[in-house]
């Protein structure tokens, strides 16, 4: 799967590796031509399932309580039940985009998705925390045994300006899952009743699922490698991984900003660091035998590639902790519903939509400078909603914080899929897969990251200020502000990741002409 067959024909979704790629360890794969309508058959399907898992990981959110109310959950169950998705998703899906590289992607894809169908029964029958919290660790792992393959297709199937536009269609797709994941949650929970609405937050995936599994045996390109040598699989590198990453997102999925925080689980970071030390040794000393290692540290290599990670992960520890922060200060500070503070977001996602699309569309000709500028108008909504919380009336500021999150809906869409298309950009198609993952555990990782940070500075200035006991709308505000000033640090960090790779591209093109 060469990015230069691709490119000869519009209708070569991938052909085999070329000669020398092949001899060098990378497998050939059958040759498949697929026309444009196909292509995008294809495109839609993966689209639509990585949308159902992104929306897994808010919707659940707003449906804690009828959990709490309905199974008896303690706080920790709770914590396991929204954190445990997170968890394996991100354990899972650098060995699964390696393994869909190796192998087949559409296979993989279908497996995830049967058994992310699976779980969400099991989720929707659990009688207990426990078959709960069982049944969302599936979820996860089913999710991130998808996701990458979602990735690695779309770089498989276009090339140019047209993958530009698919990743700008993805980034819509993932934003408007983002931002709506707690509307629909709360709609459905009012659907349903307080008691048992939140189960239909799992049913609603079963139907969907079966659906896609289908169109997915129908649509999705068939490929499969031939070379044994290529199909090496480093399970001690895996495993060496596996520990590393859970020993980095543990602490932070279970920081709730409670002072009942266990300040002991701060020590596994220590441990990620010997972890993450060995399997580098270890992943280094593989590739020198000759045999494939689970990450090729090459890919770092790749400026647009570790720029475009490095920025995305940044990116990513802001969006969650902005909707987090948002939908808590709305409704403990300002008295909404659960339902009508997620609506607060739906301007973020209509115009993250549009403007994906939008930005898809223009990185093939302007490049980075639309991610600046992307970034330039979400630093504004974060400034936006924070004045919004400490000037406007109460009774008035849900309205402005909506208006305010169109701009960063805008800024939004011109950041997620014209960076994903910079990123992969100069990764050939065969390790697309791998590419994407690192790019979604990135994600992941900033997303345990910043809802930590997010929520221990929101609940312990409630804590300090208030007593934690009905405290003061001051008291909200301070919280909220504290929190949005992280946030506000993350998206400038992005911000200077973005400046940085912009001045490297322009001093590379000086010095190539």
């Amino acid at each position: 799967m060469s990015d230069s067959s691709t490119a000869q024909t519009p209708a070569t979704a991938t052909r085999g590796a070329s000669a020398n790629a092949g001899s060098q360890a990378h497998p050939p794969t059958t040759e498949i031509v697929l026309t444009s309508p196909q292509r995008w058959r294809a495109f839609w399907v993966c689209v639509a399932v990585a949308g159902i898992t992104i929306l897994d990981l808010s919707k659940v959110n707003v449906a804690l309580p009828s959990i709490e109310a309905a199974l008896g959950a303690g706080s920790t169950e709770l914590q396991l039940i929204v954190s445990g998705y997170v968890l394996t998703f991100g354990l899972v899906l650098v060995p699964m985009g390696r393994l869909g590289d190796q192998r087949s992607r559409r296979a993989l894809f279908i497996v995830g998705l049967s058994l992310f169908t699976v779980a969400s029964l099991a989720c929707a029958l659990a009688v207990s925390p426990l078959m709960l919290m069982v049944a969302r660790l599936l979820q996860g792992v089913a999710a991130g045994i998808q996701m990458p393959q979602v990735l690695g297709l779309i770089q498989q199937l276009f090339q140019g300006k047209e993958r530009g536009r698919a990743f700008g269609l993805f980034g819509a797709t993932i934003g408007i899952a983002t931002a709506f994941g707690p509307t629909i949650g709360g709609l459905l929970i009012l659907i349903g009743g307080p008691t048992d609405g939140w189960r239909l937050i799992f049913w609603m995936n079963v139907p969907l699922c079966i659906i896609a599994i289908a169109l997915a045996a129908w649509v999705l390109p068939k490929t499969r490698t031939r070379s044994r040598r290529a199909l090496s699989f480093d399970p001690f590198g895996v495993l060496l991984f596996g520990l590393a990453v859970l020993s980095l997102m543990w602490p932070f999925l279970f920081t709730t900003g409670s002072p009942d925080d266990d300040p002991r689980r701060w020590w596994l970071l220590v441990a990620f660091v010997l972890f993450a030390g060995a399997f580098v040794a270890w992943e280094r000393h593989y590739e020198s035998t000759g045999k494939q290692p689970l990450i090729r540290f090459v890919l770092f290599r790749v400026s647009s590639f570790r720029n475009g990670t490095l920025l995305i992960g940044a990116y990513f520890t802001a969006l969650p902790a902005l909707f987090l922060l948002t939908t808590l200060f709305l409704q403990t500070g300002v008295g909404l519903a659960p339902v009508y503070a997620g609506m607060v977001t739906i301007g973020f996602a209509l115009a993250s939509a549009v403007f994906s699309w939008i930005g898809g569309n223009l990185v093939g000709t302007y490049g980075r400078p639309v991610v600046v500028w992307g970034l330039v108008g979400v630093l504004a909504c974060v400034a936006g909603l924070a004045s919004a919380a400490l000037f406007v009336p109460a009774q008035w500021v849900a309205w402005v914080m909506a208006g305010v999150m169109v701009i960063g809906g805008i800024g939004g869409g011109l950041v997620m899929s014209p960076n994903q298309t910079l990123t992969l950009a100069d990764i050939p198609v065969k390790q697309g897969g791998v590419a994407g993952s690192i790019g979604q555990l990135g994600q992941r990782i900033g997303t345990s990251v910043g809802t930590a940070v997010a929520l221990s500075l929101f609940y312990a200035t409630i804590y300090r200020e208030g007593g934690g006991d009905s405290p003061d709308i001051v008291v909200y505000h301070d919280a909220y502000a504290y929190g949005m000033i992280a946030v506000a640090i993350f998206v400038a960090l992005a911000f200077l990741i973005s400046v940085v790779d912009l001045s490297s591209r322009r001093r590379k093109k000086a010095r190539s002409s």
